[in-house]
């Protein structure tokens, strides 16, 4: 008995699948959860890569389907962004998470040792792992009610979401909408190279508006620029700030 036959034993992935809202043979399901790390340290066995790769085309192709329905007076930039608020790394863990997903993972040691059943990017590609199984399995529409129950809330706030990939852009339409300005960024960074933390505050004509803080400056900054573009909306009393439409004042 090899190591992934072993595994299959332990799974015990009945509750995942329930929870998936699809079935999938043994031999699927243990496929989809292998991480590479298991698989190189149990003689290089099959892993989830190649259907990860199959998921995520498919994924993409659901997604985007349903935002070009759903959403015909939205222009091609807007609709990418929204995609990618949806179908990118964290997201998608989050949904992963939802899932208890990481309790299935076949991890090797080293990923064990290292919080690999928490990492967003092992999730996410797991997720992506099981549409390709799905689909391998079911074909796409069985697929598409799959995708579409599990990211449901991802796509109930689809449009805020979309324009929250670029706070910083959304901010510096708001202060020319309302004739602020300059916008500066002051970000600084502490700790050693291997853990910093970054902190940053926007300022608009010296004045600050929002903080934030987090791993990489472009997160720090991502974060003030959400903060202070809640601060000037409500300030000024301009609605529509967290969207892709016009700004317009309550009054």
């Amino acid at each position: 008995m090899n190591a992934l036959t072993q595994a299959a034993k332990a799974l015990e992935p009945s509750a995942l699948l329930a929870a998936w809202g699809a079935q999938l043979d043994d031999e699927m399901v243990v496929l989809a959860l292998t991480h590479r790390s298991f698989a190189n340290e149990h003689g290089h066995l099959p892993t989830n890569e190649r259907l990860e790769f199959l998921g995520d085309a498919v994924l993409q192709l659901i997604v985007t389907e349903r935002l070009y329905r759903t959403y015909p007076d939205h222009p091609e930039g807007h609709l990418a962004k929204m995609r990618a608020a949806t179908v990118s790394q964290r997201p998608l863990a989050q949904v992963a998470r939802t899932l208890r997903l990481g309790d299935y993972l076949l991890l090797g040691k080293g990923e064990l040792k290292t919080g690999g059943r928490d990492k967003d990017s092992i999730l996410s590609d797991t997720v992506e792992a099981l549409i390709g199984a799905t689909y391998l399995t079911h074909g796409m529409e069985v697929t598409r009610r799959v995708v579409e129950t599990q990211l449901a809330e991802l796509l109930d706030a689809v449009v805020e979401r979309g324009a929250s990939m670029d706070w910083k852009t959304r901010v510096q339409e708001l202060v020319l909408y309302l004739g602020l300005g300059d916008i500066l960024y002051e970000t600084t960074g502490t700790g050693p190279d291997h853990n910093r933390t970054f902190h940053s505050r926007l300022l608009v004509d010296g004045k600050v508006w929002g903080e934030g803080s987090g791993p990489a400056k472009k997160v720090a900054e991502h974060i003030a620029a959400r903060c202070g573009l809640d601060a000037i909306a409500a300030h000024y009393d301009v609605e529509g700030a967290r969207g892709f439409g016009d700004f317009h004042h309550t009054n």
